[in-house]
């Protein structure tokens, strides 16, 4: 942090998980009600996040309203335990695939990445490189969405998560899809 004459550096490992309505009045894109100014309200109302900050999120998608019919409804989405079990599985195939690394003898130097996001330098090579398909489609998304090198990286990262969640011990093509659908704020998709 700069202020001044001084600079400060602080530890800032964490998650951010954030959420914004699609203009002020939140009733951009709303079937059942109208924004009074759009599509400009939209626009403006996004644009007060900087490019740079969205490059720095990973995640970001857009979710409809929920209707009042659907509230009534059980949850039909995948239990809490069943994720978490999936994850886990996930995390190990990460586990074990670091660990064959280590073992060989061109293995990163850096310290071992306890997850994906951790992925940096050697070991983000190492273990985040897409087949020639994934790699095609990542050329053409680096030169449509003019990805900067921090969104690049993010996108191999998020592949790379998404590949384990399969037990792919490859990145292939849809799992780079996958990722650049996650950008879409960024993208402009």
């Amino acid at each position: 942090m700069a202020r001044a004459a001084a600079h400060v550096t602080y530890p800032a490992r964490f998650q951010l998980i954030a959420a914004m309505n699609p203009c002020r009045c939140g009733h951009l894109g709303d079937g059942s009600r109208a924004c009074g100014r759009q599509p400009r309200c939209g626009q403006d109302y996004q644009a007060r996040l900087s490019g740079p900050l969205l490059d720095r999120i990973d995640l970001a998608i857009e979710v409809p309203a929920v209707s009042p019919a659907d509230l009534t409804l059980p949850p039909s989405a995948e239990r809490s335990t069943d994720v978490a079990k999936r994850v886990a599985a996930a995390r190990a195939f990460h586990r074990a695939r670091v660990e064959q690394l280590m073992s060989e003898a061109n293995a990163p130097t850096l310290p071992p990445p306890r997850c994906n996001a951790e992925l940096d330098g050697g070991w983000l090579e190492a273990l985040a490189s897409p087949d020639s398909e994934g790699r095609k489609l990542l050329a053409q998304a680096i030169e449509r969405f003019h990805l900067s090198a921090r969104g690049y990286h993010r996108i191999l990262k998020l592949a790379r998560s998404l590949a384990d969640l399969e037990a792919e011990p490859q990145i292939r093509r849809v799992h780079i899809a996958e990722a650049l659908s996650y950008r879409q704020m960024q993208a402009g998709l």
